[in-house]
């Protein structure tokens, strides 16, 4: 049963910092800092968007507009944060 908590925990972690990455990215591109025709950064952009936008899409419809502002991911990253700690906090010793 650990394996399976260890396994779940690495996966949102590593779902963590492609989330992280996405952000920067979405920066990086919106301040044109990196060649958006550059078919790596393209593959990379493409890649990042496919991977957390089906995530993120729902929590943008609920919130309220911001004018410009996303907070979605930090929503994500707060949801993500909740759902580790219940896993080893409240789950785990339950199981174990």
């Amino acid at each position: 049963m650990f394996a399976l908590f260890q396994t779940i925990d690495l996966v949102l972690n590593i779902y963590t910092w492609i989330l992280i990455a996405s952000a920067v990215f979405s920066w990086l591109y919106a301040f044109n800092v990196i060649n958006s025709s550059n078919q790596f950064v393209n593959s990379v952009g493409t890649f990042l968007y496919n991977v957390t936008e089906p995530v993120l899409k729902p929590i943008r419809r609920r919130l309220p507009n911001l004018g410009g502002i996303d907070i979605s991911p930090i929503i994500l990253l707060v949801i993500i944060f909740f759902l580790r700690t219940f896993l080893w906090t409240t789950l785990y010793p339950l199981v174990a």
